[in-house]
């Protein structure tokens, strides 16, 4: 079996009951940051061993976790925070495992930033479109173009370093845009921003991870 376990994005009880129960009996435990994970499983006084798997994990590694599985073991893969595959190195792996069969893979299904911040927007949310992060260098004139074009709602994430940066960038194609931003949801400094970009830009403090919600 090879579970796909979504982990908080950042209150540690947001956790499935289910999740704890994978992440005790399975054989392994794949993921991200071994820090971050082990936060998670000592809050919970989960004893599964770990091992680290990103997106600059080597060929060999991914060997190896096949190896494993066709050993019968049973393994979860977890990412820092949320469910994985959604923007993070999981997905490859996924597909790989998919071209092996005969193996299970199963989602256990749980917090995400993406549908933590659609569910507050106030935006149209039967219909939107999740971008995933604007690129760092090349094409992002066309990225921000594509978002403020959309006829529905745009989702996309950004970091700390970047996310001013990238609502300037926004704001130089569409003053007027109505957005939210949300940062560091569910954890302490939890903040919401809402409003024309350029009105609420100004206010925007450049810490934690972010998430963006054009609306239309």
């Amino acid at each position: 079996m090879f579970y796909v376990v979504a982990t908080p994005i950042g209150n540690l009880k947001d956790i499935s009951l289910r999740a704890l129960e994978v992440l005790k009996e399975v054989d392994l435990i794949l993921c991200e940051d071994t820090r971050v994970t082990k936060k998670l499983l000592k809050y919970y006084n989960i004893k599964t061993s770990v091992l680290s798997y990103h997106q600059h994990s080597k060929l060999k590694k991914v060997h190896y976790i096949l190896d494993l599985l066709k050993q019968g073991k049973n393994l979860a893969l977890v990412s820092d925070s949320g469910t994985p595959g959604i923007s993070d190195p999981g997905r490859k792996l996924i597909e790989e495992i998919e071209k092996l069969g005969p193996f299970k893979i199963i989602p256990v299904p749980g917090p995400s930033a993406l549908i933590a911040a659609v569910s507050i927007s106030g935006f149209p949310r039967d219909k939107f479109i999740f971008m995933g992060f604007p690129p760092v260098k090349k094409k992002r004139k066309k990225f921000f173009q594509e978002v403020v074009d959309s006829n529905y709602p745009v989702i996309f994430y950004e970091s700390p370093h970047r996310i001013l940066k990238s609502l300037d960038e926004l704001k130089e194609i569409s003053p007027t845009l109505e957005i939210v931003v949300c940062r560091e949801l569910t954890k302490k400094f939890e903040t919401i921003y809402r409003g024309k970009i350029k009105d609420i830009i100004g206010g925007i403090e450049p810490k934690g991870e972010f998430v963006v919600i054009i609306g239309k």
